[in-house]
């Protein structure tokens, strides 16, 4: 398998990579593996040909035989960060990707896009099919460039069979409460600390568990014909409410469920705004919260039947494992205590 990583060594990527996987593998495993079954590539999606040697680059084109691209910049706020990973890094890709198929032919390029390129929406059920709006206008530069990934890939890679994964708000892994990921973690505890929400507890929110968006793109890639080549990695319909999800979570910690007051969006939304340009304390908290509200109150869900009925089996309801995340979460401060490369591991593995 080869793995392309951000980094300026060998050495930055092994670690790099370390840090990755290492909620998942231990480090004998795991060097294990890159002895026997990984070959890294140190490079940047934003570079001309990933910034590799050309014997490198050469080597990556005849030894890739299908492409799962997952790089991307998820600064919602930075059109420049969105544009250069996003849209040139997915060229650079999309270029080795034509390559490949010239040289011996690709099986199968899959891509990880996001529900967001549905644009604005509210109170829908959105299919894959009628997803895609060119006419309707994008909450922030992450969903325009992902809508336009989607776009080139589609129109560059003619010929080779191609896979486009469309997580939802992925929060938690339903095995374990431990992540590494913690920018939406952070607006979910902020807002299970509240006794007062500005939401309809009606409203339904689409949360999905990452081990199950990671199951089905290693499945469904690795499938010799998928049913289809767009999927919603989603709760879909199944996607609980702010009722069902706040009353779990007061059963967990014996507390009173908060009170929904869904008049106070507008105010709750200024005021985060207005903290999110001040310089404080509170400027990062409120930056995020910015970012995320229209995610939150849009009451849209994505249709997963395609991907439920291709793997038989449906994500975690958030309510089962939302607890132990938050508890994480505040115990830790919001950190994961990576593990460091062992000493006896000696240099480079690669």
């Amino acid at each position: 398998m080869n793995v392309v990583v951000r980094a300026r060594d060998t050495r930055e990527a092994e670690e790099r990579l370390w840090h990755a996987w290492q909620l998942h593998l231990d480090f004998p495993r795991f060097y294990e593996y890159l002895q026997t079954r990984v070959r890294i590539f140190a490079g940047d999606v934003t570079s001309k040909q990933f910034g590799l040697p050309r014997d490198h680059y050469d080597r990556l084109i005849h030894t890739t035989d299908s492409v799962i691209h997952c790089a991307a910049s998820l600064n919602r706020k930075s059109e420049k960060s969105c544009l250069n990973v996003n849209l040139r890094g997915t060229l650079e890709v999309l270029q080795l990707a034509m390559r490949a198929h010239h040289y011996h032919g690709l099986r199968r390029f899959s891509h990880i896009s996001t529900v967001a390129v549905a644009g604005k929406r509210r109170d829908e059920v959105v299919t894959e099919d009628n997803s895609i709006d060119w006419n309707r206008s994008d909450y922030d530069p992450y969903a325009r460039t992902k809508k336009f990934c989607e776009h080139m890939i589609r129109q560059l890679l003619p010929e080779v069979p191609i896979t486009i994964f469309r997580p939802s708000i992925v929060l938690g892994d339903s095995r374990r409460p431990e992540t590494t990921q913690f920018d939406m973690v952070k607006a979910f505890v902020f807002l299970a600390g509240l006794p007062v929400l500005p939401f309809s507890p009606h409203d339904k929110v689409d949360i999905v568990n990452v081990d199950f968006v990671a199951d089905a793109v290693a499945a469904l890639h690795q499938k010799d014909q998928p049913q289809f080549d767009t999927y919603h990695l989603s709760s879909g319909r199944s996607s609980q409410t702010f009722r069902q999800l706040t009353n779990a979570l007061a059963a967990a910690q014996n507390k009173r469920s908060p009170i929904f007051m869904p008049f106070m969006e507008r105010p709750f939304s200024s005021g985060v705004n207005l903290l999110s340009n001040r310089k404080n304390k509170f400027a990062y908290g409120a930056s995020l919260m910015k970012v995320f509200m229209p995610y939150l109150v849009w009451n849209t869900v994505f249709d997963n039947t395609r991907v439920t009925t291709e793997l038989g089996r449906n994500p975690v309801p958030f309510s089962q494992y939302s607890f132990p995340l938050l508890q994480f979460s505040r115990e830790t401060n919001f950190t994961y205590h990576y593990q460091g490369w062992p000493v006896k591991a000696g240099g480079s593995a690669a």
